[in-house]
């Protein structure tokens, strides 16, 4: 279903966050029958372009709906989505209308992990060789809100919008996969299922992060291209390699940590994809990962006097992407501070890291880091304590850090809940490590 579609029909755009509102206004400008937003609250109303339907009304305006547009945020486990889909009401998505008109010139990136950063530098490496492009999606720009005419497009793509897409990008890439989010999607295999959809309506090329053996197992038979291995692009040493070829080195890239060096091979394997010649460009493209910024939130060094380094990795929601941020520092002592909503994850994979780690401090934030300082309670040469909110954890790791620890926040959780989002949370982890230096 293309955008076009929707003229003349009865819409309603269910969710009015940043992606229902470009929505809102992409959909009225093909000029629908009838629009109608559909909202949970009625702070929408002083700023609506469309009528607006609220609280317990919501559903039945969906129904009368010829096609419901979902916000990201609406599961697929919804009670609604389920009984509009069995009343024969079509139900789509933003990306999906936007991706059916600009597939072919389109480079979706989408992963549990390192999608954000890889989708960046993605889409700066391209500029740099004189590919010029519109970067946006899950990170930015929402893709309705895109420009309709670029030459090329590089999107960050969560596993919610991947779900309802019908036409896959010319280039998709995935650089990670491990169980999330199954509270939205519903489980591990469906949530596996929406992730992997990007790949399902025959892109031209797909690219893949031969490090990570679940993604591997779960692309077997497709026609991939296989980024982090010695065939492809990948890391020998102190140099980022194609195949026996040197190119530049790691240290070129200013972000810390084998995953992400893993994210600069799965970008120089996308920019070949499209015919750069990467070799060739090697000069080019190690002054471009030279002045790449690192994204916020995503181990973010804090200045601090007291020789410890604080870190901030906000964004990490669940126990895999902690896990990775802490192999970013292998040779100092690490304090963790981690905790957050609790939906059940099951964080026997920081168990297992930290009995091959060995040695480090772990401090446990509400509300989830009881629990998960009570799994790891007993393991030898692991310090724990349990925090009453996270300006009370910074205070602890000052007092309990080893001189020139590495104090990182990875929650290993989401924010909500006691913060409005993950730069909230990182807002107020700043705030503490400012206020407790003196």
């Amino acid at each position: 279903m293309r955008l076009a579609d929707l003229a003349g029909r009865r819409v309603a755009v269910w969710g009015t966050g940043r992606e229902g509102m470009a929505a809102l206004r992409a959909i009225g400008a093909v000029r629908p029958a009838s629009l109608v937003a559909v909202e949970d609250t009625d702070s929408f109303r002083s700023h609506a372009v469309a009528d607006v339907v609220s609280g317990p009304d919501g559903f039945a305006a969906l129904a009368a709906a010829d096609v419901v547009v979902r916000s990201p945020g609406v599961p697929n486990t919804h009670e609604w989505v389920v009984a509009l889909r069995a009343r024969g009401v079509p139900v789509t998505g933003g990306s999906a209308l936007w991706m059916a008109d600009h597939a072919a010139t389109t480079v979706g990136v989408t992963g549990s992990k390192g999608k954000s950063t890889t989708s960046a530098l993605t889409s700066h490496l391209f500029a740099a060789v004189g590919r010029p492009n519109a970067f946006g999606g899950n990170i930015g720009v929402p893709l309705l809100d895109l420009p309709g005419d670029a030459d090329l497009y590089v999107l960050e793509l969560s596993g919610y919008q991947c779900a309802d897409l019908r036409h896959s990008p010319a280039i998709a890439a995935v650089t990670a996969l491990f169980p999330e989010h199954l509270d939205w999607h519903g489980g591990v295999r469906e949530y596996y299922r929406d992730k992997l959809n990007l790949l399902a309506h025959g892109p031209a090329h797909i690219v893949v992060n031969g490090l990570d053996e679940r993604l591997m197992a779960e692309v077997a038979g497709l026609p991939v291209t296989v980024a982090g291995v010695p065939d492809g692009f990948h890391l020998d040493g102190p140099n980022v390699c194609f195949r026996r070829e040197p190119l530049f080195p790691r240290a070129a890239l200013n972000l810390v940590g084998r995953h992400n060096a893993a994210n600069l091979c799965v970008a120089l394997a996308i920019l070949s994809c499209s015919g750069v010649d990467v070799v060739a460009s090697a000069g080019v493209l190690a002054e471009a990962a030279a002045s790449f910024q690192p994204l916020p939130h995503r181990l973010t060094h804090i200045e601090d006097p007291s020789g410890l380094t604080f870190v901030d990795d906000s964004l990490s929601t669940s126990p895999y992407p902690a896990i990775s941020a802490m192999e970013a520092f292998p040779d100092r002592p690490l304090t963790l501070l981690v905790g957050g909503q609790d939906r059940g994850v099951d964080y026997t994979p920081l168990r297992d890291y930290f009995e091959r780690r060995g040695t480090a401090t772990v401090i446990g934030m509400p509300d989830s880091g009881a629990r998960i300082v009570d799994l790891l309670s007993g393991l030898p040469r692991l310090t724990v304590a349990v925090a009453d909110d996270l300006p009370h954890a910074v205070r602890l790791a000052r007092e309990l850090s080893a001189p020139g620890a590495v104090v990182l926040l990875s929650p290993a959780a989401p924010s909500y809940g006691r913060f409005n989002d993950f730069a909230h949370r990182s807002e107020v982890f700043v705030a503490a490590v400012r206020e407790t230096a003196g």
